[in-house]
């Protein structure tokens, strides 16, 4: 697979416990940096410790709390009405995911978009039968051993058998249950990372399930055949998109797989400074797996796009490792996501092009092992393969704060009070008997699993965020 005489020393393809990542140099951190690493350095508001993100902070785009409080109000409104939005209105939702999800309701946004919110309505109790199951042990070894190396500088999972370790491991040993033919593949463990800092366990596991039957079918499975196709499909899109890249790399032959496995297995999850990162899932879970494409395609025409950058790459030792350290300013979240946005590359594209390297995998390879069910493009598509009902749209409050109990003689008092006064409130909003009112959070109300402030919206159903 690899040219040259050049193997991936980051990727092993063989089987579903590749290891994408054994330099030290990556995210991944050792046992001596993790112990005691949280008394010493601030988290930032993403919640990572210290330096582990050290481009995030020049690289993130400061949205003003009163635009971030209108967009509150928009996604709640939507979210409210969900099916008639995706229906008549996708065009909406799908520049807001653009403009960037409000990070108090992105777990929640992130959940309806990708349909796993469908999938745990329509399979109540599915993840708590798999979370009771013992598990193959053949996976829980090679689970254990990876928990510790997923963002490790992240106040989650910062802390060896924490509670951000112990729901990762909860949402992949169920994963394997669910899906005991794929097993567990180690790209699996950033992804659910991801999802766990956004939303609780149950949740996390029904997006991750979504990701690995819609969005990337058949990249976790044994031999990893739908990433090599992918790989060929972007080095073709590279093509159209940058000749001279084009021409670099195949000149050094340069196979795909070596540098864009990792990009597309974690969703460049463990690639981007984390603003990015979280822009690149929105528009992701919005419209599918050509985000990810545009990503790579952005990234491989700014480094290699021109004579006077392949100056300093003039080999293939070179290029690999600028391929392996991308400049900063290139991941940049306002240049990136202007980079993806105005790229014309389309599912169309994408497919098109699918057909084209199936037919030589298939003259050169045979045909393939693994049959992953059609991939979808993204949040619409994935409604109208599967169409909700109205009822697993619904959100019920999941936080419920009790009244006081009173006795009878001051509920006597207060009848006969509220008899002579006027309502001190006369406009306040009747609500229908289909959407309860919240009850008031009281100030030092604990807050559950969540990692995610609560919108100052008085429009909010939902107080889980």
């Amino acid at each position: 697979m690899a040219r040259n005489g050049l193997r991936a020393d980051s990727q092993n393809l063989r089987g579903t416990n590749e290891n994408l990542s054994e330099r030290e140099s990556s995210s991944i951190g050792s046992d001596s940096e993790i112990n005691g690493f949280t008394t010493e350095k601030q988290t930032d508001k993403y919640g990572f410790i210290g330096g582990a993100q050290q481009h995030t902070e020049e690289s993130a785009q400061d949205v003003p709390p009163e635009v971030v409080r209108e967009r509150e109000v928009k996604w709640l409104d939507m979210l409210n009405s969900w099916d008639k939005w995706m229906a008549k209105r996708h065009k909406k939702i799908k520049l807001r995911c653009q403009k960037g999800i409000p990070p108090s309701l992105r777990g929640r946004a992130w959940l309806y978009l990708s349909g796993g919110k469908v999938k745990l309505e329509q399979n109540h109790g599915k993840f708590q039968e798999l979370d009771s199951k013992p598990g193959d042990p053949k996976w829980l070894d090679v689970i254990e051993k990876d928990l510790h190396r997923q963002f490790p500088f992240h106040e989650m999972f910062v802390s060896r058998g924490g509670h951000g370790q112990q729901d990762l491991y909860r949402v992949l040993k169920a994963y394997t249950l669910y899906r005991p033919e794929e097993g567990y593949c180690q790209a699996q463990a950033p992804i659910a990372a991801v999802l766990l800092m956004h939303m609780p366990a149950e949740e996390a596991f029904w997006g991750l399930v979504q990701i690995c039957e819609k969005y990337l079918p058949g990249y976790y499975s044994a031999g990893l055949e739908a990433i090599q196709l992918d790989g060929e499909i972007l080095f073709a899109l590279l093509r159209r998109v940058s000749t001279v890249a084009y021409k670099h790399l195949k000149k050094h032959k340069i196979d795909p797989v070596l540098y864009m496995t990792e990009w597309f297995m974690c969703a460049f999850s463990r690639t981007l400074p984390w603003a990015s990162v979280l822009r690149v899932w929105d528009m992701f879970f919005c419209e599918g797996v050509k985000i990810i494409f545009r990503v790579g395609l952005v990234l491989l025409k700014n480094m290699l796009g021109s004579s006077d950058k392949l100056k300093v790459c003039q080999g293939l030792y070179e290029t690999m490792e600028l391929l392996r350290t991308v400049e900063p300013r290139y991941m940049q979240e306002g240049f990136l996501m202007r980079e993806i946005i105005e790229l014309q590359v389309s599912e169309r594209d994408i497919e098109k092009e699918h057909l084209v390297q199936l037919k030589r995998w298939k003259e050169t390879h045979g045909e393939l092992r693994c049959k992953s069910p059609p991939r979808m493009h993204g949040a619409r598509a994935i409604m109208i393969a599967d169409p909700p009902t109205h009822k697993d749209l619904l959100q019920a409050p999941t936080i419920i704060v009790e009244p006081p109990l009173e006795d009878a003689s001051s509920k006597q008092k207060k009848k006969g009070k509220n008899k002579r006064e006027p309502p001190s409130n006369p406009t306040t909003e009747t609500l229908s008997p289909a959407h309860p009112p919240s009850p008031t959070l009281q100030k030092d109300t604990p807050l559950q699993q969540s990692n995610q402030s609560l919108s100052s919206s008085s429009t909010e159903q939902d107080t889980y965020l």
